[in-house]
């Protein structure tokens, strides 16, 4: 991993290795009611005292250490939080400050926790409030190389860069990258793990390659991007060169691609199935979710169609879906 010495004016400052990372303010509200006893083996996440990689253990609902907070998702904005021992990770920042801060705050979430902050990709609507929020933050800054560079108010920041496919650990989690495919420099998804949980985790990619489908399989809360319905897109008022764009490889998943990938990435462990980056000209949540539903025959649970449940033998935790949105955040613990 690169550790460029770039800096950018009031955002300059020394940065400490992983291991040295500082503790978390005690959280806002007490989530330990949420967490499992954990079966802990294998060798400890760096500079966690609390957090080991574990075998997973025969009984899926054992290992809850982990909790994804959805800021937003979508053309708008994208921000997320992946919660864990000693704090939280942020997923993108799309969103100015004040949204971030309202937002966090409205799901009891202290800005103070934040413990680092990863990129997907270098869209604007994924980083655009990065360089702002920096100002009055300290921690590392990831992303994949060359992502930093395609957008100026990135590259004098000191990101710590990775290659599409390489892992690192940071505020007790490990972190497992793989490429995806989109219209960028080197996109890329995510898996995170902790105490034998895990949270997969990818948006903005046309395919997902064998690296991804390995990686986001039996995660206990998978979030998925289901942008478009390709009917509705193909009908819509998008250009011909854009839904052309959209549907492309480099491009997004639709719900059709998503449930698909459903059908090979859920096991008995999946609790949560989250749609994102769900395309507002261009699909429903309720079509998203009836997609997802459909693949994996979980029923719906309102005519609206907006969350659905499978229930599962006694012993399994039931599979939930729903729709991450644009305008308010939501916690899946």
């Amino acid at each position: 991993m690169n550790r460029p010495n770039a800096t950018c004016g009031n955002a300059a400052r020394a940065r400490d290795s992983l291991t040295n990372a500082p503790g978390p303010n005690p959280p806002v509200d007490d989530r330990s009611k949420y967490l499992g006893s954990a079966r802990l083996a294998g060798t400890a996440c760096a500079g966690a005292a609390v957090c080991t990689d574990a075998v997973p253990s025969p009984l899926p609902t054992v290992a809850r250490a982990l909790h994804l907070h959805v800021l937003g998702s979508g053309s708008r904005g994208n921000c997320a939080l992946v919660e864990g021992p000693q704090g939280l990770i942020m997923i993108d920042d799309g969103f100015s400050r004040r949204e971030v801060l309202a937002r966090m705050h409205e799901l009891d979430l202290n800005e103070n926790d934040v413990h680092a902050l990863v990129l997907t990709h270098e869209h604007s609507d994924h980083v655009s409030g990065v360089s702002v929020w920096v100002k009055r933050w300290e921690g590392p800054l990831f992303a994949s190389q060359g992502t930093p560079d395609a957008r100026k108010y990135l590259a004098c920041l000191p990101f710590e860069t990775f290659g599409p496919g390489e892992e690192f650990e940071v505020a007790g989690v490990r972190v497992q990258t793989f490429p995806t495919t989109h219209d960028v420099v080197n996109p890329v998804g995510f898996r995170f793990s902790c105490q034998g949980d895990a949270i997969g985790y990818v948006t903005d990619t046309g395919t997902l390659p064998p690296g991804a489908m390995s990686l986001l399989h039996d995660a206990r809360i998978l979030a998925i991007e289901s942008n478009h319905d390709v009917p509705m897109l193909r009908t819509g008022s998008y250009p011909r060169h854009l839904q052309d764009r959209i549907i492309s490889e480099l491009g997004h998943l639709s719900n059709e691609q998503a449930a698909g990938a459903l059908r090979e990435l859920v096991t008995d462990r999946t609790e949560h199935v989250i749609a994102m980056h769900i395309s507002q000209e261009n699909n429903r949540p309720s079509l998203a979710v009836r997609a997802l539903a459909a693949a994996v025959n979980a029923k719906l649970d309102n005519e609206l169609g907006s969350t659905a449940t499978l229930e599962r033998s006694e012993g399994l935790p039931a599979l939930r879906i729903r729709a991450a949105g644009q305008n308010r955040p939501i916690s899946i613990l």
